[in-house]
């Protein structure tokens, strides 16, 4: 929606594309499809290709280690780890490609870890 209403956006589209990466659990090549890919009218004029990540604002960040390392911990340590080798790559990619890698966060949708407009509530779970 937000691309469909910005001005500036010229056309998007929804995981157009993949990068290769290397992962690093298991130091194969695989595919990443970054979120969009987005044509933008600069504020100077001119047309830059945007390729964006949307992510929640923990994932941008390494995880914090409790008391214990949990399965979680160790989870999310996997997966940010994962996610970095991704924006690396797609870093690289934007480079050879005269392009912008962007990663936004709800606090740039203005969500701020919240719904907006959400018609949909949790049910209170049965006992």
């Amino acid at each position: 929606m937000w691309c469909d209403t910005n001005e500036s956006v010229i056309q998007w589209a929804s995981e157009e594309f993949s990068i290769p990466y290397i992962k690093p659990t298991d130091g194969k090549v695989h595919r990443y499809y970054p979120d969009f890919l987005c044509k933008v009218k600069q504020q100077d004029g001119t047309i830059k290709n945007w390729i964006v990540e949307v992510k929640p604002k923990k994932q941008c960040s390494p995880p914090v280690q409790g008391k214990r390392v949990t399965k979680s911990y160790v989870y999310e340590c996997t997966q940010y780890a994962v996610n970095e080798a991704k924006w690396k790559a797609a870093e690289e990619f934007a480079l050879d490609n005269n392009a912008i890698f962007k990663i936004i966060t709800e606090e740039e949708l203005g969500l701020n870890g919240k719904r907006r407009n959400s018609k949909t509530r949790r049910l209170p779970k049965k006992r």
